[in-house]
């Protein structure tokens, strides 16, 4: 998603993180933050403001968080993976375009 339309409204690293919870359900914060290459204060500070809007929920099992996307995480999630798809083949065209136009040089 780097250098594209999809960056003006989301962030990279958020991005994967909501997309990882919807294919696996539960995750530690450490291997969620390995999974995705985003560090894991980062990943950590996502969860804590995600669990305040309600977007995700913990357990905490001894020194152990485990995180997981709520119902309306699950929906925002979703709708993001929609919205990011439509604008990577909306834009697709455009470098189509000018890769023809460079080409033609």
């Amino acid at each position: 998603m780097k250098d594209s339309l999809g960056m003006l409204l989301f962030k990279e690293k958020q991005v994967k993180l909501l997309t990882v919870l919807i294919e696996e359900k539960e995750w530690h914060i450490t291997d969620l933050a390995k999974a995705t290459g985003v560090t894991y204060i980062h990943t950590s500070n996502f969860v804590n403001r995600c669990e305040r809007m309600g977007i995700m929920a913990s357990e905490k099992h001894g020194r152990i968080k485990r995180v997981f996307l709520t119902e309306k995480g699950m929906e925002v999630a979703k709708a993001i993976i929609v919205i990011k798809q439509k604008l990577e083949s909306a834009s697709n065209p455009v470098q189509k375009q000018e890769q023809q136009n460079g080409s033609d040089r």
